[in-house]
């Protein structure tokens, strides 16, 4: 079996990580709230200690609203980190699995799905520091893997931790009778974090470089949350927004390594057909 060493064990994606990889590799985590203070050295004496074969780094600081605000938080959290995790990697033999978003797309204007080659400037602090941290690292590990992940869900179960997602904001707003606002010129794919953990384990064995590593979407948001609404059986307000962005991620470079995303939202139906075993 893998060693595997996994960074933000106790998030949204790390809890899922542990959960449905029990068996399949030896996981080891950082101790629990010890990134937040720990510096460089801190970070290469655990590695030593644990000797892994795979580091897979999923801390972060993901709120862009909080890293526009809190930029050396950001810088810290997702540029200096998982070069810190990349050294260590590289000084010790362990392959590096890290994820990073796929709000380095924010701030591009072309239609359709974007490819890992576009010339990038993201628009926000938090999508600047996970391009910047890509560019470190694969400068430090070129064997390194970055896999650029969208905005994922999950709905409750097996009390595993959740945060604010887009089935969770429908089901809220039905129950509150509240309006949600979207914009019909906004695009992006929505993930199911099972699918995304499940793929993730794959995704171990892939060639160093940047994927695009999440699921499809034709419909813009609006149309989205309309069919999230409706899988959903609930009836929800929907006000639109009035701004224009592009997040679609064309997977056909990860699709080339054998792994394959459902749609968003055929991967929302099989969410909803899990939980209702």
């Amino acid at each position: 079996m893998k060693k595997i060493l996994i960074s933000g064990s106790s998030g949204f994606v790390g809890s899922r990580v542990l959960h449905q990889w029990q068996g399949r590799a030896e996981l080891f985590t950082f101790p629990r709230g010890s990134l937040a203070a720990a510096d460089e050295s801190a970070i290469r004496r655990f590695v030593e200690t644990v000797q892994p074969d795979v580091i897979l780094h999923l801390a972060a600081l993901s709120d862009t609203g909080y890293c526009q605000q809190h930029p050396e938080e950001s810088q810290r959290a997702n540029a200096e980190l998982p070069v810190w995790m990349a050294k260590a990697a590289r000084d010790t033999g362990a392959k590096l699995i890290s994820f990073s978003s796929d709000q380095v797309y924010a701030g591009v204007t072309q239609p359709g799905p974007l490819p890992e080659t576009l010339p990038l400037s993201p628009a926000n602090t938090y999508g600047q520091h996970k391009l910047e941290a890509e560019e470190r690292v694969l400068a430090l590990c070129p064997e390194a893997v970055l896999l650029r992940a969208p905005w994922m869900y999950d709905l409750p179960g097996d009390g595993l931790p959740l945060r604010g997602n887009l089935p969770l904001n429908l089901l809220q707003a039905a129950q509150n009778g509240t309006p949600v606002r979207f914009s019909p010129h906004d695009h992006r794919g929505v993930s199911w974090v099972r699918e995304v953990v499940e793929h993730l384990f794959p995704a171990l064995q892939l060639p160093g470089g940047v994927y695009n590593f999440g699921s499809g979407n034709d419909a813009d948001m609006v149309t989205t949350a309309r069919q999230f609404a409706e899988a959903l059986g609930v009836q929800v307000q929907i006000e639109p927004a009035d701004f224009s962005r592009n997040l679609v991620m064309d997977s056909s470079k990860l699709a080339a390594q054998g792994i394959r995303f459902h749609d968003t939202l055929s991967s929302f139906e099989g969410c909803l057909r899990f939980y209702q075993k």
